[in-house]
C-alpha cells in the first residue's frame, strides 16, 4: 500500500474521532458496571486442575467422573490437540484432603496424575494489585520517555491513547464475560508497548515535518503538518498491524485453550492500538498544540502605549 502521493484530510473528521472514543468509553463504563470483569483464579481464590487422558475427552465424562467423588466444578474446559486435557474449575481453595481424593481418582481412571493449583485470596489480590502496578509504572515510563525525547503534550497524548486501548480491552472482555487471566495482563501489555511504538512512529514524523514547514504559525498550518505526516505512516502503520493480526489470529484458532484469550486480546488490542495512535493521539496533540500557540501568539503582541492627552 502507497497513500505517499493522496492527500487525505484526517484533521477535518476529529470531532467524529474525539466523538466515538467519547461513546465508546461511555458504553464501556456501563458495560464494567453492570457486568463486572469474570475474573480467574489468578485474581480470585479458586482451584484449577488438570486432567489429562491417554484419548479424547468430553466434558460430560470428565463431570460424571467429579460427581462419581461428590465434586461439581464451576466449569470444564477441553484442551490439546484431540481434547486429551481438560481443566477443571472450582471458585473456592480445595483442601489437602480433597486435593489427594481427586488425584487419587482421576490416577487410577486415567492412570495420570492431575495438576492441582491453587490461588488463596491474599495471593489472588496481591496479584491483581501487582498487575496494576505494573501497567502504572509502564504507562509513567513512557510518558517520561516521550517527554524527554518530544515534549509533554506528545508524552499526555501518547498515555491517553494507551489507557484508551487498555479499557477498549476490558470493556470488551466484560462485555463478552471472558476470564481475565494472568495472560490477559501480558496481552495487555503487549498493546501498551505496541501501541506506543505505533504512536512515536507517527510523532517522529509530525515532529520532522514541523522541522521543515516554513511556518508554523497557528491551527491551519499544524493541520496541514499532521495530515501529511499521517498520510506518509498510514502504510506502514497498515502493513505493521496485518501482518501481527495474522500471527495473532493463527495463535487464536490453531493455539490451545490456554493462551486463546491472550491471542484474542491482542487481536481487539491491535485494531484499537492502530485506530489511537493515528486517529486519537495525533488529534489531541494538535488541539493542545495550537492552543498552546494561541497562548505564546496571544502573550508576545506589544502592548500599544497610551496616548497622553494633548494639553
Amino acid at each position: 500500500m502507497n497513500f505517499k502521493d493522496r492527500e487525505i484530510d484526517f484533521v477535518k473528521h476529529r470531532k467524529k474521532f474525539f466523538l466515538i472514543s467519547g461513546l465508546f468509553t461511555l458504553i464501556g463504563i456501563i458495560v464494567l458496571l453492570t457486568f463486572g470483569l469474570n475474573l480467574g483464579i489468578d485474581f480470585e481464590s479458586g482451584s484449577r486442575i488438570e486432567v489429562q487422558g491417554e484419548s479424547t475427552l468430553t466434558s460430560e465424562e470428565v463431570l460424571a467422573e467429579f460427581e462419581a467423588i461428590g465434586f461439581e466444578p464451576d466449569d470444564i474446559t477441553l484442551a490439546g490437540n484431540n481434547n486429551e486435557l481438560a481443566y477443571a474449575t472450582f471458585s473456592r481453595d480445595l483442601s489437602e484432603d480433597e486435593i489427594a481424593t481427586i488425584q487419587n481418582h482421576f490416577n487410577d481412571a486415567y492412570g495420570l496424575m492431575p495438576n492441582i493449583s491453587t490461588v488463596s485470596p491474599t495471593v489472588g489480590k496481591e496479584l491483581a494489585r501487582n498487575a496494576l502496578i505494573s501497567v502504572l509504572i509502564a504507562s509513567i515510563g513512557i510518558i517520561i520517555y516521550v517527554t524527554i525525547r518530544f515534549e509533554l503534550l506528545y508524552g499526555v497524548a501518547a498515555i491517553v491513547a494507551l489507557f484508551h486501548d487498555a479499557f477498549f480491552i476490558i470493556a470488551v472482555f466484560s462485555l463478552l464475560q471472558i476470564e481475565v487471566n494472568v495472560p490477559f495482563i501480558a496481552a495487555v501489555l503487549t498493546i501498551v508497548g505496541y501501541s506506543i511504538n505505533d504512536t512515536i512512529v507517527t510523532f517522529d514524523r509530525i515532529r520532522e515535518n514541523m522541522k521543515y514547514a516554513k511556518r508554523v504559525k497557528g491551527f491551519d498550518d499544524l493541520a496541514d503538518i499532521v495530515n501529511k505526516s499521517l498520510v506518509q505512516t498510514l502504510a506502514r502503520s497498515i502493513n505493521t498491524v496485518l501482518t501481527v493480526m495474522f500471527a495473532a489470529a493463527a495463535i487464536f484458532v490453531f493455539g490451545g485453550e490456554a493462551i486463546r484469550s491472550f491471542a484474542f486480546a491482542l487481536l481487539i488490542g491491535l485494531v484499537a492500538g492502530t485506530y489511537s495512535s493515528m486517529f486519537l493521539a495525533s488529534q489531541l496533540w494538535l488541539v493542545w498544540k495550537s492552543k498552546q500557540l494561541k497562548k505564546k501568539k496571544f502573550r508576545a503582541k506589544p502592548v500599544q502605549p497610551e496616548e497622553e492627552p494633548t494639553p
